[in-house]
């Protein structure tokens, strides 16, 4: 019985190893997942949303971004956009707060793939969106590139994905 019991106890502290390290050190995929969802998290805003709120939330986003980020956007039904720079994207987002009511962001499929080396990445993803009113949502295929550095995982690319139709 005091085997059973000791043997019981170490499988116990062997899992809760297991799940500390797992929280305490997370893998690359888990964190660009995580910075993913707080993009899509920032992004979105509803009408109600206070201007120091937007700031704040802007600058949020813009953090998720390396200093020389390359975004290229060309969604359907809107003009095609570039923007070079965390400053860029910052007023970017500044800017669709403005002159949309409402956005909601989500990314329901993304795809991982983190380069042997591990210290760069790709997101391939499925960009959801709905702004102020509309009852169609957007759909885009996205592309995410990501870089490690001293500081995290940061978005050095994003462009979209020409699809076929």
């Amino acid at each position: 019985m005091k085997i059973f019991i000791r043997l019981a106890l170490l499988a116990a502290a062997i899992a809760t190893g297991v799940w500390l390290w797992t929280i305490l050190f997370p893998s690359p995929e888990k964190i660009i997942r995580q910075k993913l969802a707080e993009a899509a998290r920032d992004v979105s805003f509803n009408a109600n949303e206070s201007p120091l709120a937007a700031v704040g939330k802007a600058q949020k986003v813009a953090a998720l971004f390396s200093t020389n980020v390359e975004v290229n956007l060309d969604v359907p039904e809107y003009h095609g956009h570039a923007f070079a720079g965390r400053d860029e994207i910052m007023q970017a987002v500044a800017g669709a707060r403005a002159s949309l009511t409402s956005l909601n962001v989500e990314f329901p499929d993304v795809n991982v793939t983190i380069a042997p080396d591990k210290q760069s990445a790709v997101a391939d993803l499925t960009l959801k969106a709905q702004s102020g009113g509309n009852k169609d949502f957007i759909w885009q295929e996205m592309k995410f590139t990501f870089q490690k550095t001293g500081g995290g995982w940061l978005i050095t690319r994003v462009e979209t994905v020409r699809t076929l139709t």
